[in-house]
């Protein structure tokens, strides 16, 4: 399991690079063609593309820590059997939408390396690459769960849990010891 979460630490720090990357370019465009009426030709394509690619690996990532939106109102009246019915067949319907992903971007590969992008003259491949990291993470992490239901290791009211960041962030903010970002803020 410590390999997975240095996978999902560096997923996490290329999230961020893709983020700044985005910034700095069009920031710096914005202000390359209004203070100097100048501007990067590549700017708008590389922004566009690290967009795409923060997309589908927020996806894995929000995926592993459940922090998708999600509505339990209808699943939580359930009795157990039918909650646990239910993230079968979702688990079921998870893996066959990502299978159906990966199997589209595999028809269109040869089609997609030959299909060179505008400005910078790189295959269209490597964008839609994305869709495998997308596909494979996916099913694997649903996988993973649904071995982890079958080993009964996943409890009746974890099934279809919604993990809320906000209430997450003020348990941990009460758990004595626990030094949270918001508490150094407020004791400088």
């Amino acid at each position: 399991m410590h390999y997975i979460d240095w996978l999902f630490r560096l997923l996490e720090l290329i999230l961020v690079a893709l983020l700044a990357c985005m910034v700095v370019t069009v920031f710096g465009n914005v202000v390359l063609r209004y203070g100097f009426n100048s501007g990067i030709t590549l700017s708008e394509e590389l922004s566009r593309f690290a967009f795409i690619w923060l997309a589908f690996l927020g996806t894995v990532v929000g995926v592993r820590d459940r922090a998708h939106l999600g509505a339990d109102f209808l699943v939580s009246a359930l009795p157990p059997v039918g909650r646990k019915i239910c993230f079968v067949i979702c688990s079921l319907l998870i893996i066959w939408a990502c299978s159906l992903i990966f199997l589209g971007t595999v028809r269109g590969h040869s089609i997609n390396m030959q299909n060179y992008s505008p400005v910078m003259g790189i295959p269209m491949e490597y964008v839609y690459a994305s869709a495998y990291v997308l596909s494979i993470g996916v099913i694997a992490l649903t996988v993973a769960r649904l071995y982890e239901f079958a080993r009964g290791r996943i409890s009746n009211e974890e099934l279809f849990s919604v993990v809320d960041v906000e209430e997450v962030l003020a348990i941990e903010a009460t758990v004595p010891g626990n030094v949270s970002a918001t508490s150094q803020e407020k004791n400088p």
